[in-house]
């Protein structure tokens, strides 16, 4: 029987298809491109196998136009003539997966990283901090994309059965039990020589091999493809080695007498940065968030806490962003009779590769916008500064968001038009879009005239449609721009005097019998 006062055994697992792929854009993205081939060339990671250059690992695109790993690199280059070849990276890739199970840390304390490719994080007891289940996969899913990773997730009893739904099954699975017995039985994870034995005496999935008595199955294949089909159905559970729990940063001075002098406070304050730096660069970290107590001899306490955009083990930089949070209180700092203790909290910290700056100072460039956004979001709060990001919607007025900065991920490359190619959408939106009176129209064609705020325009030179649907899952309707269902088809007009709009119509004649005219846009 099943003790129903035990907890409920629960396991999620992150299967990262494109794994290498996703980590060579993220640490060097010039090594992704190439002046000869098209942007959205396929890239391989080739290694030297059997005196053979051969593929090791594939992107997306790749695999969709067939590439695979074990193909040699010579058939792939006659396949794909564009496909951009790098020299695989094993270790690389260990280090960059240890630092994504690290970071999920953050949603349960037994995390084991499945080298090469896979996580498997325990997550009983954790979902009711997400709402449900459902709401921490959802969680997962967005902590992953904000790292620039592909990753398939699914929950089962075990993390070997979870894993083997993650990389076999389709997804999201709705029987869990029936999902696993569907599965082919490569998801056992047994040899190639076990596997392909399974196959030739007809038993092509985990259902048909759970079928079979499991003496006859340990007589004719070994222990271990049992063992293997009862993990995967949840009947034995393996335990794995969580990484090491990191203990919080902490760094204390203590005093043998009261300390009132500025420059005095400000030296070991310095000394407590030097420290958290060793220890955060030993850890392959980066505070995020840095918290100082200052402890008067009187008993008075006072904390002050800063944060950073991004992982940042820079003693200097930590301490300039402390002086401005000390310029801006309203308060300021009284030391009374002294200090007789300092302590440096780092309660986030996050993983922080080395990078190397190009030879054109790029990336310097870039450490000073986010020392920028920092000094600024501490002067004159995490609110003030905002970052516009990219969002996966194809309504135009919600492509883009508006976030603090600093609480911002790193930034993604925005779509660009091909070179010589004007840009599909204006810099400037109106918001709300503003309303256009059409003289001169074509039924379901672009306006030949237009009057908007006052002035009649003529138009010289159009582009469009642009056919851009309506939420069909929010009610239809609405006369008011941006709201509803209708369709829009959208415009590029240059009237006679040069000047560009983006206009549309919202709603077609068969959905509306008068459909209104709007300007949403203006080109530079």
């Amino acid at each position: 029987m099943t003790d129903a006062s035990l907890p409920k055994r629960r396991q999620l697992a992150l299967w990262f298809p494109f794994l290498p792929a996703d980590r060579l854009r993220q640490q060097e993205p010039d090594r992704c491109v190439s002046a000869s081939a098209p942007p959205d060339a396929a890239l391989v990671f080739v290694a030297k196998q059997k005196n053979a250059l051969r593929l090791a690992a594939v992107d997306a695109a790749g695999q969709a136009l067939g590439l695979a790993p074990g193909m040699a690199l010579a058939d792939a280059r006659v396949r794909v003539p564009g496909l951009i070849a790098v020299e695989a990276d094993a270790a690389a890739d260990r280090h960059w997966l240890e630092l994504l199970a690290r970071s999920c840390t953050r949603f349960s304390p037994h995390v084991v990283a499945h080298p090469p490719d896979a996580i498997a994080i325990d997550i009983a007891g954790c979902e009711h901090l997400f709402g449900d289940e459902a709401g921490l996969i959802e969680a997962v899913s967005d902590h992953v994309e904000q790292r620039g990773m592909t990753a398939r997730i699914a929950c089962a009893v075990t993390a070997e059965a979870a894993l083997a739904l993650a990389r076999y099954a389709r997804l999201p699975v709705m029987e869990e039990a029936k999902a696993i017995r569907t599965l082919p039985v490569a998801a056992l994870g047994l040899d190639d020589e076990a596997t392909l034995g399974l196959v030739r005496a007809g038993l092509k999935s985990v259902g048909a091999v759970a079928a079979r008595p499991r003496a006859a199955l340990a007589a004719r294949f070994g222990i271990e493809a049992v063992r293997a089909l009862e993990r995967l159905l949840g009947e034995e559970h393996r335990p794995g080695t969580p990484l090491r729990h990191q203990a919080p940063l902490r760094f204390e001075r203590r005093f043998a007498e009261p300390v009132a002098h500025e420059r005095a406070v400000a030296a070991a304050f310095t000394e407590l940065l030097a420290e958290g730096a060793l220890v955060l660069e030993e850890r392959g970290l980066g505070g995020r968030r840095f918290r100082l107590a200052l402890d008067r001899s009187d008993g008075a306490k006072r904390q002050l806490a800063i944060e950073t955009g991004a992982p940042t083990r820079d003693a200097a930089l930590v301490l300039r962003l402390f002086d401005e949070r000390i310029a801006s209180l309203a308060d300021p700092l009284d030391p009374g009779f002294g200090y007789d203790r300092l302590t440096l909290h780092i309660p986030l910290a996050e993983p922080l590769a080395a990078t190397q700056p190009a030879l054109d100072g790029t990336e310097k460039v870039d450490g000073r916008l986010a020392e920028l956004v920092d000094r600024l979001s501490t002067r004159l709060g995490p609110g003030a500064i905002r970052r516009l990001v990219p969002q996966d919607s194809h309504i135009p007025e919600q492509a883009q968001l508006a976030l603090p900065a600093i609480h911002c991920p790193a930034p993604v490359r925005w779509p660009a038009p091909r070179a010589g190619e004007p840009p599909l959408r204006p810099l400037f939106l109106f918001d709300p879009p503003q309303p256009v009176e059409v003289v001169a129209e074509v039924p379901d064609g672009p306006p030949h005239r237009f009057r908007w705020k006052r002035t009649l325009h003529e138009v010289r030179l159009y582009e469009g449609p642009e056919r851009i649907a309506g939420e069909w899952w929010k009610k239809k309707g609405g006369e008011q721009a941006g709201h509803g269902g209708l369709t829009r088809d959208y415009y590029r007009i240059e009237d006679a005097r040069g000047r560009r709009y983006w206009l549309f119509r919202h709603g077609l004649y068969e959905e509306k019998a008068q459909p209104k005219w709007y300007m949403h846009g203006l080109f530079a």
